[in-house]
């Protein structure tokens, strides 16, 4: 039988790491003026610690967000180094970036509260108008005992 660590745990741990020493990197390392307000959401990991993907969210409008995709790119090179130092392992895992999905809720976040206390509404409205099923009072009530 073969004593191994758990690898899910492995690259989990490693995932986490990556995500600390980029997000870390981006704040102190990266100097470029296109960069904007970025987040790493998250990191997975391939279980061969081959390659990770980076997720992140850029708070701001589409221009900015391609101008902070494009100077992920051209700072992916800087990145995948400060990884590698910090990991070191035998091989630094290639680095891929890729705009989390939830930036574009987090934009629309107002509008989708705004849809809840709307449907809200709707369903206290309808309550208002319902009836209930059989007797107005549904529960038996025992005659009052006279005193």
């Amino acid at each position: 039988m073969r004593h191994h660590s758990n690898p899910s745990h492995r690259t989990g741990r490693v995932a986490d790491r990556i995500k600390e020493v980029v997000a870390s990197a981006l704040e102190s390392k990266v100097k470029d003026p296109r960069l904007g307000f970025v987040t790493v959401t998250d990191v997975r990991v391939t279980g061969d610690l081959q390659s990770a993907s980076i997720f992140y969210t850029v708070f701001g409008s589409d221009e900015e967000r391609k101008a902070t995709s494009a100077a992920l790119k051209s700072a992916t090179g800087l990145l995948r180094s400060e990884v590698g130092q910090a990991l070191g392992t035998r091989l630094t895992p290639t680095i891929t970036f890729f705009e989390d999905a939830i930036s574009e809720s987090v934009t629309s976040f107002d509008s989708l509260l705004a849809e809840v206390k709307k449907h809200d509404a709707e369903v206290a409205a309808i309550r208002e108008k319902a009836k209930p099923v059989g007797d107005a009072d549904p529960y038996r009530h025992s005659p009052k005992s006279q005193s």
